[in-house]
């Protein structure tokens, strides 16, 4: 089993910037991708920003150049640091880990973490 505890959600004004960080304990693999998604009130799940064991990074077009997703292997942790921030970011955040169990991708949720971008 995996546990994954973000943190570094809460209010902030237009233009601000958060850093959110995930932390993965239990059974985690060498090879894995780890990543934040987030989901607004009345809409569906959506990634934000995936980035697998060799830093090879993804992101939705929405964030690209103000969103950063980096990860420390040493500490099993993810961050995402929000720049720019404007109220569509609104949302609930929740990091997700995927790793392979007999040859099949398993998928792991935080909790989530509360963003609110208001004036």
């Amino acid at each position: 089993q995996v546990q994954l505890v973000e943190s570094g959600g809460g209010l902030v004004q237009p233009g601000g910037s958060l850093r959110l960080s995930c932390a993965a304990s239990g059974s985690i693999f060498a090879i894995n991708v780890m990543g934040w998604f987030r989901q607004a009130p009345g809409k569906e799940r959506e990634l934000v920003a995936t980035i697998d064991n060799n830093s090879w990074r993804k992101y939705a077009e929405s964030v690209k150049g103000r969103f950063t997703i980096s990860r420390d292997n040493t500490k099993n942790t993810v961050y995402l640091q929000m720049n720019s921030l404007n109220p569509e970011d609104t949302a609930v955040y929740y990091c997700n880990l995927v790793q392979d169990y007999n040859r099949l991708p398993v998928n792991y949720w935080g909790q989530g973490t509360r963003v609110t971008v208001s004036s």
